[in-house]
């Protein structure tokens, strides 16, 4: 292990819960600024990805975040359709900032089990 292999296993995990904080933080509040569920998914991804840069072992289990993408996917199309039906009466009466929240953090969570599916892939399949 060189020096900067080590230099990243010991920072990483430091870094990591403001990673974390960070990728909620631009979900939750791309309502009110620049970001939303796609931005904020990526940042939540490189959690993952400098994961397995600061120690390439393969543990993830990608059928698991396969599975939790599906089922995200499920979430996002209900409450994309109950968004839908309850959009005039909740311009007419209240605010949309529930649901456009709740949609950012679901697509935040997709985007980040999407993007670790991906770069898992492209790892396993260039280690053959």
């Amino acid at each position: 292990m060189n020096d900067h292999s080590q230099l990243n296993a010991r920072t990483l995990p430091i870094v990591f819960p403001m990673i974390l904080i960070f990728g909620f933080y631009v979900i939750v509040n791309g309502h009110v600024s620049p970001g939303g569920g796609f931005q904020g998914g990526a940042i939540l991804a490189s959690v993952f990805i400098a994961k397995y840069l600061g120690n390439p072992i393969k543990t993830l289990n990608l059928y698991k975040v396969q599975n939790i993408e599906k089922v995200l996917l499920l979430f996002l199309f209900v409450l994309m359709t109950g968004f839908v039906t309850l959009s005039i009466h909740m311009i007419l009466h209240g605010s949309l900032i529930f649901y456009i929240i709740l949609a950012n953090i679901l697509i935040g969570l997709k985007v980040a089990c999407g993007f670790t599916i991906i770069f898992y892939r492209f790892v396993f399949y260039e280690s053959r």
